[in-house]
Protein backbone atom coordinates (compact mmCIF):
# COMPACT_ATOMS: atom_id res chain seq x y z
CA UNK A 1 0.00 0.00 0.00
CA UNK A 2 1.83 3.57 -0.97
CA UNK A 3 2.14 5.98 1.31
CA UNK A 4 1.52 8.49 -0.94
CA UNK A 5 -1.55 11.01 -0.25
CA UNK A 6 -4.63 9.87 -2.82
CA UNK A 7 -3.88 11.79 -6.43
CA UNK A 8 -7.35 13.71 -7.24
CA UNK A 9 -8.24 15.69 -10.70
CA UNK A 10 -10.43 18.26 -11.13
CA UNK A 11 -10.96 18.14 -14.76
CA UNK A 12 -12.67 20.79 -16.93
CA UNK A 13 -13.23 24.24 -16.47
CA UNK A 14 -11.13 26.72 -14.75
CA UNK A 15 -11.58 30.20 -15.11
CA UNK A 16 -12.54 33.02 -12.99
CA UNK A 17 -15.46 34.25 -11.03
CA UNK A 18 -15.78 38.23 -11.91
CA UNK A 19 -17.81 38.67 -8.47
CA UNK A 20 -18.21 42.32 -7.18
CA UNK A 21 -15.72 42.11 -4.54
CA UNK A 22 -13.59 41.02 -7.42
CA UNK A 23 -11.49 38.07 -9.38
CA UNK A 24 -11.99 34.79 -7.68
CA UNK A 25 -10.91 31.13 -8.80
CA UNK A 26 -13.26 29.26 -10.19
CA UNK A 27 -14.68 26.00 -12.36
CA UNK A 28 -16.12 23.56 -10.55
CA UNK A 29 -13.70 21.12 -10.86
CA UNK A 30 -10.70 23.33 -9.96
CA UNK A 31 -12.92 24.32 -6.57
CA UNK A 32 -13.01 20.55 -5.94
CA UNK A 33 -9.20 19.93 -6.31
CA UNK A 34 -8.60 22.93 -4.14
CA UNK A 35 -10.16 21.96 -1.80
CA UNK A 36 -9.58 18.44 -2.52
CA UNK A 37 -5.62 19.66 -1.75
CA UNK A 38 -6.57 21.29 1.44
CA UNK A 39 -7.84 18.00 2.70
CA UNK A 40 -4.22 16.34 2.52
CA UNK A 41 -4.71 14.58 -1.28
CA UNK A 42 -2.27 15.24 -3.93
CA UNK A 43 -4.71 17.47 -6.09
CA UNK A 44 -4.31 18.20 -10.11
CA UNK A 45 -5.89 20.86 -12.06
CA UNK A 46 -7.33 19.09 -15.81
CA UNK A 47 -7.92 21.94 -17.87
CA UNK A 48 -6.53 24.69 -19.93
CA UNK A 49 -6.01 28.37 -20.10
CA UNK A 50 -5.10 31.44 -22.14
CA UNK A 51 -1.81 32.71 -22.82
CA UNK A 52 -3.04 35.82 -21.65
CA UNK A 53 -1.99 37.59 -18.39
CA UNK A 54 -5.27 35.70 -16.52
CA UNK A 55 -3.92 32.31 -17.52
CA UNK A 56 -0.88 33.55 -15.60
CA UNK A 57 -2.72 34.82 -12.55
CA UNK A 58 -4.67 31.23 -12.23
CA UNK A 59 -1.39 29.25 -12.98
CA UNK A 60 0.02 31.56 -9.94
CA UNK A 61 -2.73 31.50 -7.94
CA UNK A 62 -3.01 27.58 -8.24
CA UNK A 63 1.00 27.25 -7.16
CA UNK A 64 1.04 29.70 -4.33
CA UNK A 65 -1.76 27.25 -2.85
CA UNK A 66 0.74 24.21 -3.93
CA UNK A 67 -1.98 22.52 -6.40
CA UNK A 68 -0.13 21.01 -9.52
CA UNK A 69 -0.41 23.04 -12.86
CA UNK A 70 1.43 20.42 -15.01
CA UNK A 71 -1.74 19.50 -16.50
CA UNK A 72 -3.30 22.84 -17.03
CA UNK A 73 -2.84 23.64 -21.05
CA UNK A 74 -2.19 26.83 -22.20
CA UNK A 75 -3.99 28.32 -25.35
CA UNK A 76 -2.52 30.96 -27.60
CA UNK A 77 -5.68 31.55 -29.92
CA UNK A 78 -8.61 31.99 -26.83
CA UNK A 79 -8.95 33.79 -23.46
CA UNK A 80 -8.97 32.23 -20.05
CA UNK A 81 -12.57 31.37 -19.03
CA UNK A 82 -14.42 33.93 -16.95
CA UNK A 83 -18.02 34.23 -15.41
CA UNK A 84 -20.20 36.89 -14.75
CA UNK A 85 -21.64 36.62 -11.14
CA UNK A 86 -24.60 38.55 -9.82
CA UNK A 87 -25.54 37.72 -6.14
CA UNK A 88 -28.82 38.47 -5.40
CA UNK A 89 -29.28 37.76 -1.33
CA UNK A 90 -25.85 35.93 -1.17
CA UNK A 91 -27.13 33.24 -4.08
CA UNK A 92 -25.20 33.73 -7.63
CA UNK A 93 -27.09 34.21 -10.94
CA UNK A 94 -23.91 33.13 -13.80
CA UNK A 95 -23.33 34.54 -17.22
CA UNK A 96 -20.78 31.81 -18.40
CA UNK A 97 -18.53 33.36 -21.43
CA UNK A 98 -18.47 30.67 -24.24
CA UNK A 99 -15.24 30.06 -26.77
CA UNK A 100 -12.78 30.33 -23.97
CA UNK A 101 -9.53 27.90 -23.38
CA UNK A 102 -11.16 25.44 -21.59
CA UNK A 103 -13.01 24.52 -24.09
CA UNK A 104 -10.53 23.30 -25.77
CA UNK A 105 -9.12 20.93 -23.81
CA UNK A 106 -7.14 18.78 -26.22
CA UNK A 107 -6.25 15.51 -25.46
CA UNK A 108 -2.60 14.03 -25.13
CA UNK A 109 -0.17 11.42 -23.67
CA UNK A 110 0.09 13.62 -20.40
CA UNK A 111 -3.44 13.56 -19.96
CA UNK A 112 -4.03 9.85 -21.05
CA UNK A 113 -1.02 8.28 -18.47
CA UNK A 114 -2.80 10.67 -15.54
CA UNK A 115 -6.07 9.35 -16.32
CA UNK A 116 -4.27 5.67 -15.56
CA UNK A 117 -2.73 6.42 -12.53
CA UNK A 118 -5.38 8.83 -10.54
CA UNK A 119 -7.78 7.47 -7.93
CA UNK A 120 -10.44 9.86 -8.36
CA UNK A 121 -11.61 12.65 -10.60
CA UNK A 122 -14.55 14.81 -10.43
CA UNK A 123 -15.90 16.35 -14.12
CA UNK A 124 -19.02 18.00 -14.67
CA UNK A 125 -21.87 18.68 -17.27
CA UNK A 126 -19.94 22.46 -18.26
CA UNK A 127 -16.62 21.55 -19.15
CA UNK A 128 -18.30 19.64 -21.95
CA UNK A 129 -20.56 21.59 -23.52
CA UNK A 130 -18.57 22.23 -26.65
CA UNK A 131 -15.58 19.99 -28.45
CA UNK A 132 -12.86 19.04 -28.18
CA UNK A 133 -13.27 19.50 -24.97
CA UNK A 134 -16.17 17.13 -24.37
CA UNK A 135 -14.28 14.32 -26.03
CA UNK A 136 -11.09 15.01 -23.99
CA UNK A 137 -13.33 14.70 -21.01
CA UNK A 138 -15.24 11.70 -22.02
CA UNK A 139 -11.45 10.02 -23.35
CA UNK A 140 -10.30 11.22 -19.70
CA UNK A 141 -12.74 9.31 -17.82
CA UNK A 142 -13.26 6.13 -19.47
CA UNK A 143 -9.50 5.63 -19.47
CA UNK A 144 -9.74 6.29 -15.45
CA UNK A 145 -12.71 3.80 -15.56
CA UNK A 146 -10.27 0.71 -14.48
CA UNK A 147 -8.96 2.46 -11.06
CA UNK A 148 -10.68 5.48 -10.30
CA UNK A 149 -13.58 6.84 -8.52
CA UNK A 150 -15.31 9.08 -11.30
CA UNK A 151 -17.74 11.74 -9.76
CA UNK A 152 -19.86 13.86 -12.48
CA UNK A 153 -20.87 17.09 -11.13
CA UNK A 154 -23.81 18.38 -12.85
CA UNK A 155 -23.59 22.09 -13.83
CA UNK A 156 -27.34 22.96 -15.22
CA UNK A 157 -26.14 26.54 -16.62
CA UNK A 158 -27.37 28.59 -19.31
CA UNK A 159 -28.35 26.21 -22.35
CA UNK A 160 -24.76 24.45 -21.84
CA UNK A 161 -26.24 21.02 -21.45
CA UNK A 162 -28.47 18.35 -23.17
CA UNK A 163 -29.92 15.10 -22.59
CA UNK A 164 -27.55 12.83 -24.57
CA UNK A 165 -24.91 14.81 -22.06
CA UNK A 166 -26.11 14.10 -19.04
CA UNK A 167 -27.22 10.28 -20.05
CA UNK A 168 -23.50 10.05 -21.08
CA UNK A 169 -21.78 12.18 -17.84
CA UNK A 170 -24.32 9.43 -16.11
CA UNK A 171 -23.16 6.40 -18.01
CA UNK A 172 -19.74 7.66 -17.45
CA UNK A 173 -19.65 8.15 -13.63
CA UNK A 174 -19.59 5.64 -10.19
CA UNK A 175 -21.09 8.80 -8.40
CA UNK A 176 -23.42 11.33 -9.64
CA UNK A 177 -23.80 14.87 -7.62
CA UNK A 178 -26.77 16.67 -8.08
CA UNK A 179 -28.79 20.10 -6.17
CA UNK A 180 -32.67 19.72 -5.75
CA UNK A 181 -33.56 22.30 -8.68
CA UNK A 182 -30.97 20.11 -10.93
CA UNK A 183 -32.56 16.49 -9.80
CA UNK A 184 -35.71 18.44 -11.20
CA UNK A 185 -34.62 19.34 -14.33
CA UNK A 186 -32.70 16.34 -15.12
CA UNK A 187 -35.35 13.52 -13.89
CA UNK A 188 -37.46 14.31 -17.14
CA UNK A 189 -34.47 14.81 -19.66
CA UNK A 190 -33.10 11.26 -18.47
CA UNK A 191 -37.00 9.52 -18.64
CA UNK A 192 -36.58 8.58 -15.12
CA UNK A 193 -40.65 8.77 -14.24
CA UNK A 194 -42.37 10.92 -11.59
CA UNK A 195 -41.94 7.93 -8.66
CA UNK A 196 -38.68 7.55 -7.06
CA UNK A 197 -36.12 9.78 -9.27
CA UNK A 198 -33.12 8.78 -7.13
CA UNK A 199 -33.54 5.03 -7.12
CA UNK A 200 -34.16 5.30 -10.99
CA UNK A 201 -31.22 6.81 -11.58
CA UNK A 202 -29.05 4.48 -9.43
CA UNK A 203 -30.23 1.69 -10.82
CA UNK A 204 -30.13 2.63 -14.31
CA UNK A 205 -26.61 3.71 -14.37
CA UNK A 206 -25.18 1.31 -11.97
CA UNK A 207 -24.23 3.94 -9.81
CA UNK A 208 -22.28 2.94 -5.98
CA UNK A 209 -23.61 6.59 -4.61
CA UNK A 210 -25.59 9.26 -5.46
CA UNK A 211 -25.27 12.81 -3.94
CA UNK A 212 -27.99 15.33 -3.33
CA UNK A 213 -27.42 18.69 -1.67
CA UNK A 214 -29.87 20.70 -0.07
CA UNK A 215 -28.43 23.97 0.17
CA UNK A 216 -29.26 25.33 4.05
CA UNK A 217 -30.71 21.11 4.61
CA UNK A 218 -27.19 19.59 3.75
CA UNK A 219 -26.39 16.75 1.93
CA UNK A 220 -27.77 13.10 1.66
CA UNK A 221 -25.88 10.18 0.32
CA UNK A 222 -27.81 7.35 -1.34
CA UNK A 223 -26.93 4.20 -2.13
CA UNK A 224 -28.94 1.23 -3.80
CA UNK A 225 -30.31 -0.10 -0.54
CA UNK A 226 -29.55 3.03 2.05
CA UNK A 227 -29.81 6.69 2.31
CA UNK A 228 -27.43 8.58 4.61
CA UNK A 229 -28.04 12.71 5.58
CA UNK A 230 -25.15 14.53 6.63
CA UNK A 231 -25.28 16.38 10.68
CA UNK A 232 -26.71 19.79 10.09
CA UNK A 233 -23.55 22.29 10.13
CA UNK A 234 -23.29 26.15 10.59
CA UNK A 235 -20.81 29.00 10.47
CA UNK A 236 -21.46 32.49 11.45
CA UNK A 237 -21.09 34.26 7.77
CA UNK A 238 -18.17 37.03 7.18
CA UNK A 239 -19.31 39.87 5.65
CA UNK A 240 -20.33 39.75 2.17
CA UNK A 241 -20.68 35.95 2.40
CA UNK A 242 -21.75 34.57 -0.71
CA UNK A 243 -22.83 30.58 -1.32
CA UNK A 244 -20.59 30.25 -4.71
CA UNK A 245 -18.11 26.67 -4.18
CA UNK A 246 -20.57 25.48 -1.28
CA UNK A 247 -21.63 22.62 -3.76
CA UNK A 248 -17.70 21.93 -4.84
CA UNK A 249 -16.43 21.73 -0.79
CA UNK A 250 -19.10 18.72 -0.67
CA UNK A 251 -17.62 17.42 -3.92
CA UNK A 252 -13.99 17.18 -2.37
CA UNK A 253 -15.70 15.82 0.76
CA UNK A 254 -17.08 12.85 -1.40
CA UNK A 255 -14.49 12.28 -3.05
CA UNK A 256 -12.24 12.64 -0.31
CA UNK A 257 -14.27 9.94 2.01
CA UNK A 258 -14.93 8.04 -1.18
CA UNK A 259 -11.15 7.28 -1.94
CA UNK A 260 -10.24 6.49 2.16
CA UNK A 261 -13.38 4.13 2.00
CA UNK A 262 -15.06 5.74 4.89
CA UNK A 263 -18.62 5.08 6.18
CA UNK A 264 -20.65 7.36 4.60
CA UNK A 265 -22.13 8.73 7.88
CA UNK A 266 -18.87 10.51 8.37
CA UNK A 267 -18.32 11.35 4.69
CA UNK A 268 -21.59 13.20 4.63
CA UNK A 269 -20.96 14.99 7.77
CA UNK A 270 -17.85 16.27 6.36
CA UNK A 271 -19.89 17.03 3.09
CA UNK A 272 -22.36 19.23 5.07
CA UNK A 273 -19.09 21.30 7.29
CA UNK A 274 -17.20 22.86 4.48
CA UNK A 275 -20.23 23.13 2.22
CA UNK A 276 -21.66 25.24 5.33
CA UNK A 277 -18.17 26.67 6.16
CA UNK A 278 -17.72 27.64 1.90
CA UNK A 279 -21.00 29.11 2.43
CA UNK A 280 -20.78 31.50 5.15
CA UNK A 281 -17.15 32.58 3.45
CA UNK A 282 -16.29 35.02 0.19
CA UNK A 283 -15.33 32.72 -3.05
CA UNK A 284 -15.11 29.25 -3.96
CA UNK A 285 -12.15 28.35 -2.55
CA UNK A 286 -11.34 30.09 0.97
CA UNK A 287 -8.80 28.95 3.09
CA UNK A 288 -10.32 25.86 5.27
CA UNK A 289 -10.15 26.01 9.51
CA UNK A 290 -7.32 23.14 11.09
CA UNK A 291 -10.85 22.25 12.55
CA UNK A 292 -12.60 21.32 9.94
CA UNK A 293 -10.35 19.02 8.89
CA UNK A 294 -10.68 15.61 9.00
CA UNK A 295 -8.04 14.85 11.97
CA UNK A 296 -8.33 18.32 12.66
Amino acid sequence: MSDSPPLIVGLGEALYDLLPAGPALGGAPLNAAVQSHQLGNHAIVASRVGDDALGQRLLDDLAKRGIDTTFVQRDPGAPTGTVEITLRDGEPDYEIIRDVAWDRLAWDESLAGLAKRCDAVCFGSLGQRLEPARSTIRQFVTAAAGQAVRLFDLNLRQDYFSAGLLETGCRDASIVKMNEAELAAAAPLLGLGQGEPIRALIERFHLDLFVLTRGRDGTTLHTANSVVLGRPAQFAPEPDADSVGAGDACSAAILHGAVRRWPLQQTADLANRLGAFVASRKGATPPLPADLLPGG
